[in-house]
């Protein structure tokens, strides 16, 4: 089995205690009451099963997570999205987010876990646990609102902290390490897969740090850029600590073009010497829910953008090459980093399982339609037809990778990087995908440098590898917040480029696969469609521009050009945008809560 029984059988016993976790505001309404609460608490077992409800790791939906960044667009409305293209958003209308019920409950155990009948350290444990999961809660609420209250006791009627002011964000960021470092000190290093270990919150305390660092460094805003080093310095040894004590190594097993995919299709990671901490199921046991849903043109799509980040194979910038912004699709995976045909699907790839809406089996001939990029996502998608494959893929949600890129951000942000830093971090990476390895002195990338101005080269390109390493795992929101880029949202996602109307190979093969005709012209009828050389038809779009509501695939030029998604992503207004209002719901109960941060009404 991949994962001990306990821990199974704690994760079905979770509705059980779903009464002191449940998700409705506790800032404004009237505490409920537990049942059998001095019956609870008693033993080992009380602590562990309490624990596991607060286990909130994402699953599946984490290769969903970049959704509306430069990396993966979107046609859903986020909310990020909803702000940029409204007339005038307010508290009024940007309302998500004040919830408060998971705090409740770790605060719950915290304030009744003392009378277990258990030896001291497991008791700290457990403790660290709870706490590890009050400091990741507050964090996502740092990053929402700057301040916010801090809480760290079961909220009761008669409690002023009810009615309570927010704490100023120094001051509750200081305290959500102090969890961090209680629970580094005494979570247990014991590795069970699925399980919080010490190795767990290290790993995230090195990403909250790193957070933090970088966000006090490029956000004036919060006047806080003179302690930005000291939590710069706690991200790096945070990651220090996990590589020289946790035992963990990049899973590298000689083979570039497929190691890195084989990480999101695996039935078992509880052995993977990368995987920190992973979602693990198994068919008729725990399914995952798989379906295909970051394949083909649902919600998600990859974006030209991305694409365009990835080196060559020999380390040169892609956007050194000449005519690269016009590449047509079978160009653009030529002599390119390994990672990209492991995260895309690639010109003669081979789709077997098709699900419900791709096309047949077969060579993958790109599907197009409105407002996608024509781009398809491979990474995290299971080309396996038998649902005891796909309905058992673990999940990794932390992996070593991203420790090692923390590590060499830090390190570089605070200017300390060393050629032996590199090679104990960012290089590992590299090697694994057969690509060279990175210099402390690269040359600079005009293009990163336009994104990013102010940068050193060095920190470019570790922020190009994060990207690249990490991409469509989630993390691009808050990079692009933390390092204050949040402008390259505005640019209206692309994907690939025609040069003209006509036919088109897209299997690599130099025969036709598709045909782009006029937006006036009508899609012939399945007799009359053209037959390439291999004896397969042509699959047919109308071009035209975003004006034309008859056409298939929009083209920036109408009749050519980049296929186009959106006619505009709106205004980021900064710094307002990197924050969010208190809902006015919640400050028409509690004025304490007031004022708004930031040009927020």
């Amino acid at each position: 089995m991949k994962y001990h029984k306990i821990f199974r059988l704690a994760l079905a016993a979770l509705p059980l205690l779903s009464l002191t976790a449940c998700d409705d505001d506790y800032m404004d309404r009237q505490p409920q009451s537990e049942i059998g609460m001095k019956r609870f608490f008693n033993t080992e077992e009380d602590l562990a099963m309490y624990c596991y409800n607060l286990y909130d790791f994402g699953g599946l939906w984490m290769y969903a997570d970049d959704q509306g960044t430069d990396n993966q667009s979107t046609t859903d409305m986020t909310e990020l999205k909803n702000m940029m293209q409204g007339a005038n958003p307010t508290s009024n209308t940007v309302t998500s987010g004040w919830d408060w019920g998971k705090l409740r409950a770790i605060n719950i155990f915290l304030d009744n876990c003392d009378r277990a009948q258990v030896a001291p350290e497991v008791l700290a444990n457990y403790k660290g646990i709870a706490r590890f999961f009050r400091a990741k809660f507050y964090m996502d609420k740092v990053k929402r609102y700057s301040d916010v209250p801090w809480v760290e006791s079961e909220v009761g009627t008669s409690d002023d902290i009810l009615y309570g002011a927010r704490d100023c964000r120094d001051t509750v960021v200081a305290r959500i390490f102090r969890d961090y470092q209680y629970a580094a000190d005494h979570v247990s290093e014991r590795k069970v897969a699925g399980a919080v270990n010490r190795w767990v919150v290290l790993a995230y305390m090195a990403r909250h740090a790193l957070y933090e660092g970088t966000f006090r460094k490029y956000h004036p805003e919060l006047n806080l850029q003179a302690s930005a080093d000291r939590y710069l310095e706690m991200a790096a040894k945070a990651a220090k600590t996990i590589m020289d004590e946790g035992g963990f190594e990049v899973y590298n097993t000689g083979k570039p073009e497929a190691d890195y995919h084989t990480l999101f299709e695996s039935l078992d990671l509880a052995a993977n010497p990368e995987v920190i901490l992973a979602r693990c199921f198994e068919r008729n046991t725990l399914d995952n829910g798989y379906w295909a849903f970051m394949f083909g043109n649902y919600t998600p799509c990859p974006t030209r953008d991305l694409l365009q980040s990835y080196l060559m194979s020999d380390g040169s910038f892609y956007s050194a090459q000449p005519g690269y912004k016009t590449h047509q699709f079978v160009e653009e995976f030529k002599n390119r980093d390994p990672r990209l045909s492991q995260t895309y699907a690639y010109p003669g790839w081979e789709l077997i399982n098709t699900m419900n809406y791709a096309p047949g089996a077969g060579i993958y001939v790109q599907n197009f339609s409105k407002y996608f990029t024509g781009y398809h996502q491979i990474k995290g998608f299971v080309n396996n037809k038998s649902e005891d494959v796909y309905l058992s893929i673990d999940v990794p949600v932390l992996r070593y990778a991203e420790v090692l890129l923390t590590y060499a951000e830090a390190r570089a942000e605070l200017g300390k990087l060393s050629a032996d830093d590199l090679g104990a971090s960012v290089n590992l990476l590299r090697r694994r995908a057969g690509m060279p390895d990175m210099t402390l002195s690269p040359a600079a990338d005009p293009v990163l440098a336009a994104d990013f101005p102010g940068c050193s080269p060095l920190i470019c390109e570790i922020r190009r590898e994060r990207r690249v390493e990490m991409a469509l795992e989630g993390l691009r929101f808050d990079d692009l917040m933390r390092w204050r880029a949040a402008k390259l949202l505005e640019r209206v996602p692309e994907g690939l480029y025609f040069p003209s109307l006509g036919k088109f190979d897209i299997t690599g093969d130099d025969i036709p696969d598709i045909c782009l005709i006029p937006a006036s012209a009508d899609i012939p009828s399945e007799a009359e469609k053209e037959e390439n050389a291999l004896g397969k038809k042509l699959v047919y779009y109308r071009a035209g521009s975003l004006d034309e509501s008859a056409a298939t695939i929009f083209l920036s030029e109408g009749n050519k050009g980049r296929v186009l998604t959106a006619r505009s992503m709106g205004e980021f207004r900064d710094p307002q945008f990197y924050y969010r209002p208190v809902p006015r719901r919640q400050t028409d109960l509690n004025p304490k809560l007031l004022p708004q941060l930031f040009g927020w009404e």
